[in-house]
Order: C-alpha cells, then sequence, then structure tokens
C-alpha cells in the first residue's frame, strides 16, 4: 500500500504513531467523545496499530483494548492492549476466548479496507461486507447504550446500512475526518447509544481451569 507522505504522516513519525490514520480517530474522539477511562475497546482493523494507540491513551490503564486484523503489528503496545492477527471472517478459537475474556465492550471501532482491485463493483462489495461483519461483531459484543464507529465507502447500499444503524442506536452521525485524503471516498459512520441487550452470559470458557 501507498504511504500518503503529507503533513499527517510526519507528525505521526514524530509523535511515534506507526500510521498517519490515528488523526482520524483523535478528530473522531475530538467531536464525538467516544471513549472514557476504564472502557473496553474492540478495534477491528487494527494494524499497523495506530487506532489501538490512540484507544489506550483514551482509556487509560485500567481499561483493555483487543485489537484484531489479517496483518501483523510490530508495535510495543502497552499492556493495556491485546493484539490478535487472525482474519475477522474466520478468528479461530484463540480470538473467541480473547473476545469472551475481554467483552462486552463500550466501543467497538472499525478501520477495515478491502485490498482493492481496481473494479469499483469488486471493491465497493468488499468494503461493504467488511462493514456487515464489523456490525454484527459491534451487535454481538457491545454493551447496553456501547459505542460503535466504522469506516465505509460511499456506494449504492450506505443509505440502508444508515437506517439500519439507526434502529439500533439513539444517536446515529456520518463524519469525514480532516485527516482523511481529500480524494478519498472513505466515511465514517458514528454510532451511540446502542439500544440492544448485553450479550448474556455463555458460562464458564472451554478448556480452561476453574
Amino acid at each position: 500500500m501507498k504511504k500518503i507522505q503529507d503533513s499527517y504522516f510526519f507528525r505521526a513519525k514524530r509523535e511515534n504513531y506507526p500510521a498517519r490514520s490515528v488523526y482520524k480517530l483523535k478528530e473522531i474522539q475530538a467531536r464525538f467523545k467516544i471513549f472514557k477511562p476504564g472502557m473496553r475497546v474492540l478495534d477491528l482493523g487494527a494494524a499497523p496499530g495506530s487506532w489501538s494507540l490512540a484507544a489506550a491513551e483514551y482509556i487509560g490503564i485500567a481499561g483493555r483494548v483487543l485489537g484484531l486484523d489479517l496483518q501483523g503489528s510490530k508495535v510495543a503496545f502497552p499492556p493495556q492492549v491485546t493484539f490478535t492477527q487472525a482474519d475477522v471472517f474466520d478468528p479461530g478459537p484463540e480470538f473467541m476466548r480473547l473476545l469472551w475474556q475481554t467483552g462486552p465492550f463500550h466501543v467497538v471501532i472499525s478501520d477495515m479496507a478491502p485490498s482493492t482491485t481496481g473494479n469499483r463493483f469488486t471493491d465497493q462489495a468488499r468494503s461493504a461486507a467488511l462493514v456487515l461483519e464489523a456490525f454484527a461483531l459491534a451487535r454481538a459484543n457491545l454493551r447496553l447504550e456501547g459505542s460503535f464507529v466504522v469506516k465505509f465507502f460511499m456506494s449504492p447500499g450506505v443509505q440502508a446500512f444508515s437506517r439500519t444503524l439507526r434502529k439500533e442506536f439513539s444517536l446515529v452521525k456520518s463524519f469525514k475526518p480532516q485527516s482523511s485524503r481529500p480524494e478519498s471516498f472513505e466515511s465514517f459512520y458514528i454510532a451511540k447509544g446502542f439500544k440492544g441487550l448485553p450479550p448474556p452470559d455463555p458460562g464458564p470458557v472451554p478448556d480452561l481451569p476453574g
């Protein structure tokens, strides 16, 4: 993936973040106040690690961040962050164990984006699949009144997804950070006040003592 070497890129280098995308989350936090100390956060599409690092700063040492990405990360994360390399569509038993141990979550964030092919319809379909998977994980693992932040690309299905979000959350806003590239079609949905019930207690984790 081509690196965008603009002012945000060099700022990220100076401030020891692995990617310029951190400033998108910082703008979201400044505008919508998603994070508070002690929260538990699920970070989807976490590599190389900028969003997990920023979330950890906001929630403090008493909080927890569980990150997942198909790509690995070389970041030295603080103690409250656990990073797992896995496929969001088939994360495997280790991630499911961590999900059970860490959740339910106050916030689910997703900066996931597909590998592009150059075919607009294929790329839109792949992006939509990631958005829907992130939404499914959010619905299954958010606490009551929790928040959901998800990146999306403009496509014919965006309005229908927006209506679905509005049924599940008290507040839904679309937001394009200034740190997004002007030519990019990306934007974010910020959803707060999850209306669903928290996941039921599944009982003891299999294969763990006690």
